[in-house]
């Protein structure tokens, strides 16, 4: 399902879930910079064919990515500053107070504060006609930025509702006067030239960034290594997207949520977890032939060779909370676009590579809807070793239309989850995998995602590093503690890959 379009199609297919986030760098942060490519070299020598990510958006509260600010605009924090240092934007003088940063943590308070301050001085620079910079004097980029802000439909909404942000001091755009929180034509207008340079910076950033990230894309691909990607189904209440679209979202007259989404009591959570999107409206959509997810599909297929759809059964059905309620207790199903969205991405962009996440309770309404779409599924290993319960997540249970992974960034790496399993569960564990010794359970654990018959298997980094609970990235409906991963700088080891490559090359994925 997930064939490459590369020069070699192997029978099944292999790769690492790892966030640019979480690559080791210099400056607080993993980026776009050398240690990307580093990865991608690792990748490549393990001989696996799929790296996937988390979404790239440019996140607001809670650092999620899964809350960005817009669905098309990527993160400005993970943009390489020795880039703009080859292009003069930047010198080595102005790293001389760069804070001393936690090599396997992001200080994202400290960071945004820093890196905003570089990347804003190479904009002032870029646009002061007395300084030489390489960029601005680079006839093949700037007809490259012009390119970029013609063809970006999605850019002057997010140029103008982050300069909006920041000339309000960050308040969300629901708090703003009238003649910005739903602008006429005339009064944006007049925006636009009262905040031109501050749109002009946001312009900017995301034009390092789109260029940044290509090249990354292209290296990967001539590697023969395809990049999974992650969409979100739903938004950000404070976004671009939801700020001028209101058309398309349940809101009152004053810009707030009639209802928000979420999920009910799981796995993960007893009070399910209330995540606080606006929802859609989909009677809107649909008289639109679902122009918007049209253009945010397609504009996904310029980053990423395949697409992992998030929340998939919210297409479905989506729980439907009342704005306002302290839990997700209180809500109920509601009927999503169902087969139709697809039929139509189908007819206007063409057969695509998807995953869909198709995790949680599923109805049969639900399971019908991945059937007829013909997605792979996803499998989580972590959610078999139920003792007494012949789990559809054991391998045996599979069949080839799915991606098994150990776990998702919303889960406990596997080291934790096996030091944390109930003694019955651990038992059966063992006797599935024929191991009995506790440290070696995380590599059998691996090592049944990658034998199993499933077409693709997909294993986050730290699972491969042997990591415990303290490099598990994510905690569903909680805050402060999350997103802050980042892998040592010595955790690209040769000795891994050649490891990797061995139990790749044995189950039949390179």
């Amino acid at each position: 399902m997930l064939e490459n379009n590369h020069e070699k199609k192997p029978k099944k297919y292999a790769g690492i879930l790892a966030h640019p986030t979480s690559f080791p760098s210099p400056y607080g942060i993993g980026d776009l910079g050398k240690g990307a490519y580093r990865f991608i070299d690792f990748l490549a020598n393990s001989g696996l064919n799929l790296w996937q990510v988390l979404p790239l958006g440019h996140t607001g509260f809670g650092d999620s990515p899964y809350q960005p600010f817009s669905a098309f605009a990527g993160q400005p924090l993970i943009i390489d500053l020795d880039a703009l240092k080859e292009y003069k934007l930047l010198s080595e003088d102005d790293f001389t107070d760069m804070p001393e940063w936690d090599p396997v943590h992001i200080d994202y308070g400290t960071l945004i504060t820093f890196k905003t301050k570089l990347l804003k001085l190479a904009y002032e620079r870029f646009t002061d006609p007395d300084y030489e910079d390489g960029l601005s004097t680079d006839e093949e980029q700037m007809t490259a930025f012009a390119s970029f802000k013609k063809d970006s439909s999605w850019l002057a909404d997010y140029s103008l509702f982050m300069a909006g942000k920041d000339f309000h001091e960050g308040m969300p755009w629901y708090m703003w006067e009238d003649s910005l929180k739903a602008p006429t034509k005339r009064q944006r207008t007049t925006w636009e030239k009262k905040l031109a340079n501050e749109i002009g910076y946001y312009d900017f950033i995301q034009f390092l960034f789109h260029t940044q990230w290509m090249a990354i894309k292209e290296y990967a691909n001539e590697k023969n290594i395809s990049i999974v990607g992650d969409a979100p189904i739903f938004l950000a209440w404070d976004s671009a997207d939801v700020w001028s679209h209101q058309e398309l979202f349940m809101l009152d007259s004053k810009g707030y949520p009639t209802e928000v989404a979420g999920v009910p009591p799981d796995y993960f959570s007893e009070t399910g977890q209330l995540w606080g999107n606006p929802l859609y409206d989909w009677k809107y959509h649909k008289k639109t032939g679902y122009e918007w997810w049209m253009q945010r599909i397609a504009y996904c297929y310029q980053l990423y060779d395949v697409l992992r759809i998030d929340h998939f059964r919210g297409f479905d059905e989506y729980w439907f909370v009342p704005y306002g309620d302290p839990t997700a207790q209180n809500g109920h199903w509601e009927k999503g676009p169902g087969y139709e969205l697809f039929a139509v991405m189908k007819k206007k962009l063409g057969k695509k590579k998807v995953i869909a996440e198709d995790l949680g309770f599923l109805t049969p309404s639900v399971i019908r809807l991945v059937k007829k779409t013909g997605y792979p599924g996803m499998k989580i290993l972590q959610f078999a070793f139920d003792a007494g319960n012949d789990s559809e997540y054991l391998p045996h249970n599979y069949d080839k239309n799915c991606v098994v992974y150990t776990g998702t960034h919303d889960n406990d790496t596997t080291v934790g989850f096996i030091q944390n399993m109930p003694e019955k569960d651990k038992k059966f564990a063992k006797k599935y995998l024929g191991h009995k010794n506790d440290k070696k359970l995380c590599f059998e654990i691996v090592r049944a995602a990658l034998s199993s018959c499933a077409d693709t298997a997909v294993i986050p980094m730290q699972d491969y590093l042997e990591l415990d609970s303290s490099a598990r990235i994510n905690i569903p409906s909680t805050l402060g503690c999350n997103w802050k991963w980042r892998m040592d700088k010595e955790a690209l080891d040769p000795k891994l890959a050649k490891k990797i490559y061995k139990m790749a090359k044995l189950y039949g994925r390179l």
